[in-house]
């Protein structure tokens, strides 16, 4: 017998003076429901979601849950007015026998509960709002971009309780990563409609295809119906005008149909140009030294990067990942070491906390108002990468409409005021990019798009971010801070630090263990023959290797298809001669890590 939704959105329709945001959705969330709320920046996600918490009351329609169902809503600006501590807006609700759940999370999230509201940071409030949400437990959890201000330790503790519950969630993020591990189903909207299909999201990207090529397909087919009948209308209604009315009248209705047909937005037109190249060696950073009191950032720390290198800092939240890439990049001075700068950079800057822009500006402002970007005696245009641009026409290229650009900053979401980041940054020629989180709020296709940019950039790339997916995909080096001072070099992205961290430990753990043993006991005689069996190091890699092999697949998918246009060694034989070098690593890597996976699996039968 099929089980009573938790939570019923009927024929719902939503306009906010303008286009309607939806119009006639109806969906369900099932009991065990693990849900990816997917779509464009725009698209209605969090009103969405708004909805299906309450907040936002629809123009028609029916928000439906059953008596004794509870439903929790975390939002991306929790209101934490009227409480004194991040500890009091968490627990409130919660009966005395409850608050280790507030503790629990605190701890698990990384915020401390005695923090003052007022002195807390908007990543502290998000956390704090995460904490309430998970220590609640209700049956219905609504969760809008939690992962944003996490780090990749909270992220990791906040998947883990996930992936235990057994109540229902809906999740919006930027994540892949995050979302292809917890969800079994998917939500996507497009164009104000809402579609579902019974897989997690790492099936998305396949169905979205699927589905925009057959409506492509249903159009062209209904462009050439139109075409024929047209020719007929034009040819033959004449001879036969009172008997073809009814033909007329349905050829009407497919140029009505045809009209009412909403385009689908297209991907942002974002662009890096390289600027001149700079020296072969960036930045070389030797013995560096840094701390704030009691806090030691970094200590004796060294860093050769070269042209082109793409280098990753992950570590927890203010660890001091931001203040180590502003003494590389010598705007801090260091307690001890150097750091020399190459010859010619120019470095273009991503900031996490959108220092940038002003929240009081309009988008047109924001553009026009820029030192590096003004068009000197034109109001209306602005330089992009030495060529002056209508300021309208290059808030088009990023997605924005001419409605926006007379709109404040601080009206734009998450992802539309990291997009407008993105094209003052994009405006100008640079030979070094320093991104400080800038994957935060951007949505699937808008990332896809940045990664290759990112793969053609001819420049040096620091980069900060707590999304795996995106370090794996663009990361040639990491830098793991650890704390206490600790910065260690890693070659390749996250999983690549996780193996090649792992495997040391694996290598040290014997070591260590023999050294605490007595004196007598590492003494006593060892046996003859001791069984062979798979290590920590081997089990974890044969669990990774699959998840390698798949992504080295779909890059050097990508690379076949960018190399199959035979147009591109004449135009871009520079990207042409990158492409095929990619194209040959990455096929021996995945040799390989196919070889590799082959002989651990015979070893783990055998062990078995």
């Amino acid at each position: 017998m099929a089980q009573a939704p938790l939570l019923q959105l009927s024929d719902i329709s939503l306009t906010f003076g303008g286009e309607p945001v939806f119009s006639g959705l109806s969906l369900n969330v099932q009991p065990g429901d693990r849900v990816a709320l997917v779509g464009r920046n725009g698209s209605g996600k969090s009103t969405l979601m708004k909805v299906m918490a309450g907040f936002v009351e629809p123009d028609t329609g029916d928000r439906i849950v059953p008596p004794g169902i509870s439903v929790g809503y975390m939002e991306q600006e929790p209101d934490l007015s009227g409480y004194e501590t991040l500890g009091d807006y968490a627990a409130d609700g919660l009966g005395p026998a409850e608050m280790y759940k507030v503790e629990a999370a605190g701890e698990g999230l990384g915020f401390d509960p005695a923090r003052a509201v007022a002195t807390a940071s908007g990543g502290e409030r998000r956390r704090a709002a995460l904490a309430k949400l998970m220590a609640q437990d209700p049956d219905v959890m609504l969760l809008d971009e939690p992962t944003n201000h996490l780090d990749i330790n909270a992220i990791g503790w906040l998947e883990d309780e996930l992936k235990r519950t057994r109540k229902a969630f809906v999740l919006i993020s930027h994540d892949r990563r995050f979302l292809e591990n917890l969800t079994r189903a998917t939500l996507w909207i497009d164009r104000g409609a809402v579609r579902r299909q019974e897989q997690g999201f790492a099936a998305f990207e396949a169905w979205r295809d699927k589905t925009w090529a057959e409506e492509d397909e249903a159009r062209h087919k209904l462009d050439r119906k139109i075409k024929a009948e047209a020719k007929w209308a034009v040819e033959g209604i004449s001879a036969r005008r009172t008997r073809n009315q009814g033909r007329v009248r349905a050829l009407q209705a497919l140029r009505a149909e045809r009209s009412s047909q909403i385009r689908r937005q297209g991907t942002a037109a974002m662009e890096l140009s390289s600027g001149p190249t700079s020296g072969k060696k960036v930045i070389e950073a030797v013995g560096l030294s840094k701390g704030f009191g009691d806090k030691q950032i970094v200590k004796d720390f060294s860093l050769t990067v070269m042209r082109g290198d793409r280098v990753a800092f992950v570590g927890p939240n203010g660890v001091g990942k931001t203040t180590l890439i502003r003494m590389l990049m010598g705007e801090i001075e260091p307690d001890a070491g150097s750091v020399k700068l190459g010859t010619n950079l120019m470095p273009a800057i991503f900031d996490q906390t959108r220092a940038r822009l002003d929240p009081e500006m309009t988008l047109w402002e924001s553009l026009t108002g820029d030192p590096e970007m003004r068009v000197s005696g034109k109001a209306d245009q602005v330089l992009v990468r030495g060529q002056p641009k209508h300021v309208v026409g290059y808030l088009k290229e990023f997605l924005f409409d001419e409605r926006q650009a007379r709109a404040p900053v601080r009206s734009l979401s998450g992802g539309e005021k990291a997009r407008l980041l993105l094209a003052k940054i994009m405006a100008s020629e640079s030979n070094m990019l320093v991104l400080d989180e800038p994957t935060n709020d951007l949505d699937v296709e808008t990332l896809d798009l940045l990664q290759d940019l990112l793969g053609e950039y001819d420049g040096t790339v620091l980069l900060i971010s707590h999304d795996r997916d995106f370090l794996d995909r663009v990361a040639s080096s990491t830098i793991a801070m650890e704390g206490n001072g600790q910065a260690i070099t890693y070659a390749g992205g996250w999983s690549d630090y996780q193996a090649q961290k792992a495997e040391a430990e694996a290598e040290a753990a014997p070591k260590e263990k023999a050294a605490a043993k007595p004196a007598k006991e590492s003494a006593a005689p060892k046996p003859k023959t001791q069984p062979k069996g798979m290590s920590f190091k081997d089990k974890h890699r044969l669990e990774e290797l699959p998840g390698v092999i798949d992504r080295l697949g779909a890059e050097i998918g990508k690379l076949e298809v960018l190399l199959a246009d035979p147009e591109l060694f004449t135009r871009e034989p520079v990207k042409f001669k990158k492409a095929t070098e990619a194209l040959t690593e990455r096929q021996e890597k995945l040799a390989a890590a196919e070889e590799e996976w082959l002989e651990l699996a015979e070893k783990a039968e055998a062990a078995g």
